[in-house]
């Protein structure tokens, strides 16, 4: 039922800015477009400071840090690949990006400003929890307002129908397919801690850390729920580094390594690295997703193997 409740949410607030966008003055419009950009590294110190805040309030850190590390880098990756082989098999010109000194530096440029607002997220966690002082920090709302001024930018946008075809579907299979293949090599990596359906259900968060975390505390334990929440914070970092990487070139691969999140936190990064018209791409493929996601955990979970 969250799941439903948090993607009726952002339906509402990128229609609702799509639909207000054409009776925006002038001025409004162009503050709009001036202040989009910057949201990205908003949010990547919102992650960031996250992540700390999550590691300050788990018990022994240090044991669930490496399986989440290793069931995040191997799941992202495979999703990359995964679905750069698939669309290099059903339809090669989509995944050529043109190589040019201006991208290149731009790359570089974007994956410095990541860093550096990565840096400051775990500053001021930093700080925070040395100080012991409690704050309530929840990036949801500011994702709306993110997600409203997208819409405002959607409405101003001209798309082709290529991104309504079948062909769409693959990004979030390429997903699925990816993580589950990492998987089964992770399991031979921690046979000695973890089942093979534990496994299989920890890389079905597709970075959705609010989902997994209290889902795999409540379904599972304590222990599995941190690494369920490390885990999908750490996807969500590695596919925002894949983004400003690899994602001018191929676009949808990136796409398929940010999981449930393309739809809402590295929305932002897809908008700067892939360019505006691959934004419809990362909406459906987080949608479908962020629908599956609470189902695979629950269903793996639920199997004894």
């Amino acid at each position: 039922m969250q799941s439903f409740t948090l993607i009726f949410q952002i339906f509402i607030a990128i229609s609702l800015g799509y639909f207000i966008a054409p009776h925006l003055s002038q001025a409004t419009k162009k503050f709009v477009f001036k202040i989009l950009p910057y949201f990205s590294y908003i949010l990547l110190i919102a992650v960031a400071f996250e992540l700390t805040q999550a590691l300050n309030h788990i018990q022994n850190p240090a044991t669930i840090l490496p399986p989440a590390l290793l069931i995040a880098f191997t799941t992202s990756i495979g999703s990359f690949f995964i679905c750069l082989i698939t669309f290099k098999l059903v339809d090669r010109q989509s995944v050529q990006g043109k190589i040019s000194f201006h991208l290149f530096i731009n790359a570089l440029t974007n994956i410095a400003k990541a860093f550096l607002a990565l840096g400051v997220g775990i500053l001021l966690g930093a700080i925070v929890n040395l100080s012991n002082v409690e704050i309530a920090f929840n990036s949801w709302y500011l994702l709306l307002v993110f997600i409203f001024l997208i819409g405002i930018e959607l409405a101003f946008t001209q798309f082709d129908r290529s991104w309504l075809s079948w062909k769409i579907l693959l990004v979030p299979i390429a997903a699925f397919i990816g993580s589950c293949l990492a998987s089964v090599l992770n399991y031979f990596l921690l046979l000695d801690h973890y089942k093979l359906n534990e496994v299989m259900a920890l890389a079905q968060g597709y970075g959705w850390y609010s989902m997994s975390g209290i889902l795999f505390t409540e379904l599972h334990s304590a222990q599995l729920g941190g690494i369920g929440l490390l885990t999908d914070l750490f996807r969500e970092i590695f596919a925002i580094l894949l983004m400003y990487c690899l994602g001018w070139r191929f676009p949808r691969s990136a796409i398929s390594s940010a999981g449930a999140t393309s739809m809402d936190v590295t929305l932002a990064m897809v908008k700067q690295s892939c360019g505006t018209h691959y934004v419809p791409h990362a909406m459906m493929s987080g949608l479908i997703l962020t629908l599956l996601a609470p189902l695979l955990i629950s269903l793996f979970l639920n199997l004894k193997f």
